[in-house]
């Protein structure tokens, strides 16, 4: 079946990230239907009432200054899961990491054979969240999970306006197929990337295992601890520079746990003969991979992450005081999400590999006692919220060996 064949795209969100890849499906693919479900609150109504006036209208900026504007015409838009989910050859979950469960549930019963489930962006774990809701269903499935979403973009008006400022080089994704699906990653990873057009350019990892050891999770959590794990409680006059920032004592902090994920995907490798993970590489090369051009200077990691033009004007997470002065919002997502759907699943993975991790051990100790939680004691994962997260411990991994029988 060509790819031509498949007409139903369906996108699951209300945020950002769904108002821009609605908009971009329904541009590179003119002649299928691309559909809306979201669940949160009265969004659907909201959405479906602005569409019912005006198209959604998109505006893509470059990097020459030109823009480009263009409309998007969603046919249904939806809370109804049982409207939308059974017609659709695409799924694209785009919503946090920590609302991936009501979606999944929501869609589990009315997926149809064939399938290809999105991420978009996904953390690992998210293949064990449908597994295990989708039970052998999803064995005629494939699940395609992305590392970031691909675009920096920003509602102007809710179901009007969507303003789309940047787009990245390239992205990373996994692929998992189960075993009753018919159709090679290749073929996957080619429907996915018309959606998307000329850009970004999708990499397609060797293993679904090499993404979380990949994905730079630990960079908020990393940057926040070494930034305010001294700090003496006073407010400070103004919000600090979050990347560029970053100094020689914040780039040690992450170059070291770029390493622990580097030595441990070198465990899995000496531990599972065949298991490439030559894409698991250094944090400064996963910059000058994604943002090649936009590093001013890529001489260091400090110095690309002090002059990476993305990055620009970009503060800590803050709260105003009421004096006008600002102390740190350790609740923010930079932790919050980072912390249980990132950083704790990088440690369940070293710990399933035997790979000690001091430096992720001493940043986690910091970060959850920030956010109320108790993920590791001592260097070990066993803290009362770890079922909280994604770890892999939590869907019946014992070893590394059950990771590659998913």
């Amino acid at each position: 079946m060509s790819f031509k064949s498949r007409r139903n795209i369906l996108i699951c969100g209300g945020g950002n990230g769904a108002h821009c890849i609605a908009a971009i499906a329904s541009s590179t693919q003119p002649e299928a239907d691309v559909n809306v479900l979201t669940l949160f609150a009265d969004e659907a109504e909201r959405w479906r009432e602005s569409s019912q006036k005006a198209p959604l209208t998109a505006t893509r900026s470059y990097q020459d200054g030109s823009a480009y504007t263009f409309e998007a015409h969603p046919k249904i838009i939806t809370k109804d899961p049982s409207l939308v989910v059974p017609h659709a050859n695409i799924i694209f979950i785009v919503v946090p990491a920590f609302t991936h469960q009501q979606y999944i549930e929501a869609i589990a019963p009315h997926v149809k054979d064939s399938s290809i489930i999105v991420g978009l962006p996904a953390r690992f774990g998210f293949e064990f969240q449908i597994q295990r809701s989708m039970g052998q269903n999803a064995e005629r499935c494939a699940i395609a999970s992305f590392e970031t979403l691909p675009w920096v973009c920003r509602i102007e008006e809710f179901g009007v306006s969507i303003r789309i400022m940047g787009t990245k080089d390239m992205v990373i994704a996994s692929i998992l197929k189960g075993s009753r699906y018919e159709k090679d990653s290749l073929n996957i990873f080619n429907e996915i990337q018309t959606i998307f057009g000329e850009s970004p350019k999708i990499k397609l990892l060797s293993n679904y295992l090499s993404k979380p050891l990949v994905s730079p999770d630990f960079i908020h959590p990393a940057i926040l601890y070494a930034k305010w794990k001294d700090w003496d409680g006073e407010a400070v006059a103004e919000k600090p520079l979050f990347y560029q920032g970053v100094d020689h004592k914040a780039a040690q902090y992450l170059n070291d746990l770029s390493e622990e994920m580097i030595s441990t995907a070198r465990e899995i490798a000496r531990q599972q003969s065949g298991v490439d993970t030559k894409d698991v590489v250094p944090l400064i090369d996963w910059y000058k991979n994604h943002y090649s051009d936009q590093l001013v200077d890529d001489s260091s990691l400090m110095r690309a992450l002090q002059t990476n033009k993305a990055y620009d004007g970009l503060v800590h997470p803050m709260k105003e005081t009421s004096d006008g002065k600002f102390v740190p919002d350790f609740a923010y997502r930079y932790l919050s999400e980072d912390v249980p759907f990132g950083m704790a699943v990088q440690k369940g993975i070293a710990e399933l590999a035997g790979v000690k991790t001091p430096v992720m051990d001493e940043v986690l100790t910091w970060a959850q006692e920030k956010i109320g939680k108790e993920y590791i004691i001592g260097s070990k994962l066993t803290g009362k919220n770890v079922p909280e997260t994604l770890v892999p411990q939590n869907y019946d991994i014992a070893n590394i060996g059950d990771l590659f029988k998913h």
